[in-house]
């Protein structure tokens, strides 16, 4: 999907790397720009803010692939305590999960455990549990988590990334239960062998994917920052003429600001997916690599301490 996406994965995978943006990100700025905070309070301020300005909110606490029980513990744990800290604060938003933090990659049986235990918590606050796709490896366990635990809680959803050549058996699977589906491109780097490789590609298949989502009945969220696809998503809800509560837009907290405030004077319902905690760097790596014009903001950051510093290191 192009050199440049290519080369920051690439550098995604040196420490020397990551760590020094892990370093400056926050201290500088530039990683502000897409992640709203290190800590819960930091995040429920920013989320608030959002709900003031009519848009809904997603908050994912930053971690992935914990290697033990008692970190996989942990992370459910806090998620409940982002639950309670929504509903203390009568925020209008969800939590979005990623499996491999609840244990997933050593431990299916104990993934499934901790994710009802959320999505029980959830319940009991009248919210939703949105699980978020990963790498190819967890998908098939992914979905079948998901769709086991939908056979008794309705307020679980998942997402579903259109460069898989699998996601179109997905969604039907996923659809036909009800579920609440969120429909991204996908930002993992993934071999030939399981996705598309051609953004053309990736693009046809997500309004493949798209048309058939929107079909009703629905849970849709449509997670896009691409203007041609927000057109055709309008598009086919008038056309079908789908109730409000059937679809939402989702975007991430920091990008295509623009698009996000012309959905919402438009008066359509937005989410803002917002991610948070010190295990940022990886997160950050794949939305510069998604967008590799987004480097340019780490890239004029670094510069200008490198020219305020008198030594000029």
């Amino acid at each position: 999907m192009g050199v440049a996406r290519d080369f920051i994965f690439f550098l995604s995978t040196k420490p020397a790397i990551t760590n020094f943006i892990a370093r400056k990100g926050m201290s500088l700025g530039f990683a502000q720009r897409f992640i709203p905070g290190e800590t819960l309070d930091e995040v429920l301020a920013v989320a608030a803010q959002l709900n003031a300005q009519h848009r809904l909110v997603s908050l994912n606490h930053l971690g992935e692939h914990v290697s033990s029980e008692r970190e996989a513990n942990a992370a459910a744990e806090n998620y409940k305590l982002m639950l309670e800290a929504i509903n203390t604060h009568h925020l209008r938003g969800n939590i979005s999960v990623k499996l491999t933090q609840l244990g997933l990659a050593f431990d299916r049986d104990l993934c499934r455990q901790l994710l009802e235990a959320i999505v029980e918590r959830a319940a009991a606050f009248n919210n939703v549990v949105e699980v978020d796709m990963e790498e190819s490896a967890y998908t098939e366990d992914t979905v079948n988590i998901v769709a086991s635990l939908a056979q008794r809680w309705s307020n679980v959803g998942v997402a579903l990334q259109a460069y898989l050549y699998r996601t179109e058996r997905d969604l039907e699977r996923l659809k036909s239960m009800g579920l609440k589906i969120r429909l991204v491109k996908g930002a993992y780097r993934e071999p030939r062998s399981v996705a598309y490789q051609r953004k053309a590609d990736v693009d046809e298949n997500y309004r493949r994917l798209l048309d058939r989502l929107l079909q009703p009945p629905c849970r849709a969220a449509i997670a896009t920052h691409d203007e041609k696809m927000l057109a055709e998503a309008q598009r086919l809800i008038g056309e079908r003429r789908l109730a409000p509560e059937a679809y939402e837009f989702q975007m991430v907290y920091g990008i295509r600001r623009d698009l996000q405030d012309r959905l919402v004077e438009d008066g359509y319902a937005l989410r803002i997916y917002l991610p948070f905690g010190r295990d940022w760097c990886p997160y950050f790596m794949r939305r510069l690599a998604e967008r590799p014009a987004n480097t340019w903001f780490v890239i004029k950051s670094l510069i200008r301490e490198r020219a305020a510093s008198p030594d000029g290191r």
